[in-house]
Parts: C-alpha cells; structure tokens; sequence
C-alpha cells in the first residue's frame, strides 16, 4: 500500500511529535513535570523573554522616540490620571514623560541580548580553548590554563570593566555609543570563559583515553573531527548547566556595568541603566522609576537561575 498525498504532509508532523513524546518522557522531562519551580520559572523566563521581543508590539508608548513624549507626562505616578494630561499610565512615568512600561520592556530587550551574546561568545571561545587545551596538552594545555588560573584572581566584574575601558579607551570618541553595546558583550564574555573552558577541558581528559576516540584515531580522522564530532557531544551536559546558570550572572553584570555608567549608552538604556536613572529620583518620593525596573531585573534573573539549578540537577545522574 502506497501513501496517499494526504498521509505524506503527516509524516514530519508524526515525527515531531514522536520527538516531543520521548523528550517529555524522558529522565528530564519527568523532573520537569515534577518540580514546581522549574515550571514556574520557565514560564516566567519565557513570558519575559517573550515580552522583550515583542516590545514593540506591546508596549504602549515608544520610549525612545522623541516625538511621542509629553513632557507634561513627567512624575506621573503609577494608575493615576497625570495633572496635566489626564492622562494614565500603569506604571507611571520618569521626569522625561517615558512610560515606565514601555521602557522596562525596551530595556529588558537590551539586557537579554548582552546576556545572551555574551554568554554565547564566551560558551564558543571557553569551550574551544578547554578542548584544545585537554586534547593536544602540552605547552598548550599549560599556556591556556595558566592564563585561566591568572584571570580567576580577579573579580569578573572587574575583569569586565578593565576590557570595556580599554576597548572604549582606543574607540574613537565619535564611534563609542555606536559600539558600546558590542564592546559590552565583549567585555563580559572575555571575562566569564574560564568556567566554560575548565569544565570541558577535564571532561575532555576523562573522554579523549576512551575507546571510541581510540578507534577514530585508527582509522585517521584528524583532530578536528575528533574533537568536534566525537569528543564535544559528550561533554556537552554541564556546558549547557553552566551557560543557562551564566545568562543570570550575565544579565547581572551588564546591569552591573551599566549601572556604574560604563555599559549601555543612554541612547539604547538596559534595566542597569533605567535602575540608575531611577536611583536619583528614589528619594524625591517617585519611586517607581526606580522599584518596578530593579523589580523586573530580580524576576528575570532570579527564574533563569533556579532555571539552571534544575538543569544541573536533573542532569546530574547521581541524583535520578
């Protein structure tokens, strides 16, 4: 019996959802459905991540377009009619008139973005560098790692702000807000791959002495296939654990940064930068400007941790 047109657009449908059915039954899955709080926190994660990306689909107001500000919006408070305008607003306004909504949620787009770049940055350079620092070893195992040990005895926050002011330093002044938000994931994935490359390059001590890696040599696959196609998928695990714990402590630190002055532009403000500009206000009495922003980034950052916890917990087998 052949199949029919009808039954061939099916096929991927049906294979989809047989994947869909044996990762939901699967070891991970099974502690997803029975831990309240990495549901919980993947749905808050997902609705704020959600929210960031269709800003302008929802926000009510374009924070940084001139011409939809009111200046005699400014310092309205949170759901009361302003005195001027009569106009209301559900988080109220800064002394700019912006909508404090819409900013949180242009803002939060800034912040996930340098999270996730610079998180992705120093996954692809911690994990290529702990490969070939475990697989060749040598002189290059011992340059590599040295300079890891040597960064570890600093503040990564510090390491973070030495790399922006000096990339900022040999940025022509013209060109510095246009590149400021490229020099912050920069700044921040220089400063966070140690972690990455010490946890591949030891599960890559463990892996490259087995037989399967043994057997690739025999039949002359280079060391770049060995490496890429045999050794990477299987210390792949604890990667994932340690970026998605490292998206939180990113998010944190472009805050951090931009709370210092020294991260997003104003033209282009993060949650960090919104926080500072509302510190200034807090005790003039208009504390929203401050709270709901500072709120915002404990949400995001506190769900992608416990995110990640659960991660490196239900993939750690001595705990199945």
């Amino acid at each position: 019996m052949t199949d029919t047109p009808d039954d061939i657009p099916a096929i991927p449908q049906a294979r989809a959802q047989s994947r869909f059915a044996r990762a939901w039954d699967s070891d991970v899955g099974y502690a997803f459905r029975h831990s309240p709080v990495a549901m919980i926190s993947a749905v808050v994660t997902l609705v704020l991540i959600l929210a960031a990306v269709f800003a302008p689909l929802i926000a009510p107001h374009d924070p940084f377009n001139p011409a939809t500000l009111n200046l005699m919006n400014g310092l309205t408070p949170p759901g009361t009619p302003s005195v001027f305008t009569g106009e209301s607003f559900i988080l109220g306004t800064d002394d700019q008139g912006r909508d404090v909504f819409s900013t949180i949620l242009y803002g939060m787009r800034v912040s996930l973005f340098v999270g996730f770049a610079a998180v992705t940055f120093a996954l692809v350079l911690g994990v290529t560098l702990g490969l070939i620092a475990a697989y060749v070893g040598g002189w290059t195992e011992t340059i590599i790692m040295r300079i890891a040990d040597i960064q570890l005895t600093f503040p990564s926050i510090l390491v973070a702000m030495l790399i922006f002011g000096i990339a900022k330093g040999i940025t022509p002044i013209e060109y510095r807000d246009q590149v400021a938000i490229a020099v912050l994931i920069l700044a921040i994935g220089l400063s966070d791959w140690v972690q990455f490359a010490r946890v591949v390059r030891g599960a890559t001590l463990v892996e490259k002495n087995k037989e399967y890696v043994q057997a690739a040599r025999l039949i002359g696959r280079s060391p770049f296939t060995i490496m890429a196609r045999h050794i990477l998928p299987n210390v792949l695990s604890p990667v994932l654990v340690i970026a998605t714990i490292s998206l939180a402590l990113a998010i944190i630190a472009e805050a951090t940064l931009s709370f210092l002055g020294v991260g997003a532009p104003p033209t282009e403000p993060s949650l960090g930068t919104l926080i500072r500009i509302g510190q200034t206000f807090l005790f003039s009495g208009n504390w929203w400007i401050l709270v709901f922003p500072a709120a915002t980034l404990l949400v995001l950052a506190l769900s992608v941790n416990l995110l990640g916890d659960w991660l490196r917990d239900a993939l750690n087998p001595r705990l199945r």
